[in-house]
């Protein structure tokens, strides 16, 4: 077992106010196996979304952002495939691409003890592929022929589990279930867990809500697209928005206390996890104002006015009213077109609670390239719309600070603020 040889103690660290910091990321999206690759094709607009290959579907679902299994399997033992469900599996690859980012990979390098490490994860639908397979078993072939792993598999903890296995983590492990909303709440409970004095975090949300019976229960909220053109199925703030693209994949990353990460030399920081806010909507509340509220506790958190923002990573519902529920937020907090903002989900789908910390890499990776991806929508959008969405290609800028919103189902708000890591505390 290896022992704490950073300079910075547990007790330090709980003693001083905790800068959390991303040293590392890892990404699986569906157009993208990993992190530049990802980003890449973010940055030339290329989509990930086209019809539904992995079964036939027979629900007005036609089309979704799907990951092949090539882009993980490799990273994944055979005994843990028989485990977990690729959500799971997904997640496993990516964090193990997050950890060599961060020059983390090898546990017997790593300067913490194993109960300074935790593991806190986002999910939303959990291992349903799993769990309809083995369910369809119990029903036509008898409860034998049910997987002993099924009782896990699914489980919305089963990815923050597995990765603790994985990688020796056994300091104070969560999982959060909120939805969309949910990969953002579980970097804020990663930034608590660094705060209470743990020194690394590996966090984030994977998802894979494309099985057949995920689908049907996605459609029944009835905000899903059922156009067939992928060019056309996913246009929020337009006016032929008509739902969203579900998608599979998303983010894992590794945060750690700035002081113990210079302490250990980390080869690189990203951004510094600056400011969080979670609100919930009363289904009889102004439509947006949990979302406002949420940005603003965000940007008050991080000690930010809404001037200091640089670009808005964009929750885009694609459903009419939500759009422009959100848009009258942004309006409100920084004034009619008043800041550039992305929506790269337009490539992938939504996914879930894999969105938002999907869009936190992005935001982190426009940081570093001082450019401001593109969403994939229609250089011409509706005539005096509210919001300056960044379309048509990549916009250079000196992205100093990103504020990322995500929605989930039922009323759940939240919204988390980047800066660069050398900027003031």
């Amino acid at each position: 077992m290896t022992t704490q040889t950073s300079t910075v103690t547990t007790a330090s660290r709980t003693a001083c106010a905790t800068d959390a910091v991303i040293t590392g990321i890892g990404l699986l999206a569906p157009n993208g196996a990993d992190t530049e690759e990802v980003w890449a094709s973010v940055l030339a607009a290329r989509s990930g979304i086209r019809p539904i290959g992995r079964f036939e579907p027979t629900g007005p679902v036609r089309l979704a952002g799907e990951v092949p299994d090539a882009a993980f399997s490799g990273a994944v033992p055979s005994r843990l495939r028989a485990q977990t469900d690729r959500w799971t599996q997904m997640a496993v690859a990516a964090a193990d691409a997050a950890l060599r980012d961060a020059g983390l990979e090898d546990p017997e390098r790593r300067p913490y003890d194993p109960y300074d490490m935790a593991v806190v994860t986002a999910s939303s639908s959990g291992g349903n592929e799993f769990g309809q397979r083995e369910l369809s078993r119990l029903w036509t072939e008898g409860p034998g022929r049910v997987s002993v792993y099924q009782s896990i598999a699914w489980f919305y903890a089963a990815t923050t589990g597995q990765l603790s296995i994985r990688h020796g983590m056994q300091g104070p492990c969560g999982v959060l279930v909120a939805d969309q909303a949910g990969g953002l709440d579980a970097l804020a409970q990663a930034r608590r867990v660094l705060r209470s004095g743990t020194g690394l975090v590996v966090t984030g949300g994977m998802e894979a809500p494309l099985s057949p019976y995920a689908l049907t229960c996605l459609d029944s909220e009835g905000t899903v697209s059922h156009a067939t053109d992928p060019a056309r199925a996913y246009l929020p703030f337009h006016d032929d928005a008509c739902g969203y693209v579900p998608g599979e994949g998303g983010a894992i990353l590794v945060v750690e206390d700035a002081a113990a990460a210079r302490a250990r030399g980390a080869a690189r920081v990203y951004g510094r996890l600056a400011g969080h806010a979670a609100t919930f909507d009363a289904p009889t509340g102004p439509a947006g104002g949990g979302l406002l509220a949420a940005a603003r506790g965000a940007l008050e958190d991080a000690g930010l006015e809404p001037g200091d923002v640089s670009v808005v990573f964009a929750d885009a519902a694609g459903v009419p009213a939500q759009d422009s529920a959100e848009a009258s937020a942004l309006t409100a907090l920084f004034g009619p077109r008043g800041v550039p903002v992305t929506v790269p989900k337009t490539l992938t789908g939504r996914l879930n609670a894999g969105g938002g910390p999907l869009d936190t890499a992005l935001a982190l990776l426009a940081m570093r390239d001082g450019v401001i991806p593109p969403a994939a929508l229609p250089a011409a959008l509706s005539p005096g719309h509210p919001l300056d969405v960044v379309v048509g290609g990549p916009r250079a800028a000196d992205v100093r600070s990103a504020l990322v919103l995500a929605r989930g189902a039922g009323g759940f708000n939240s919204a988390v603020v980047l800066t660069r890591a050398h900027a003031a505390s």
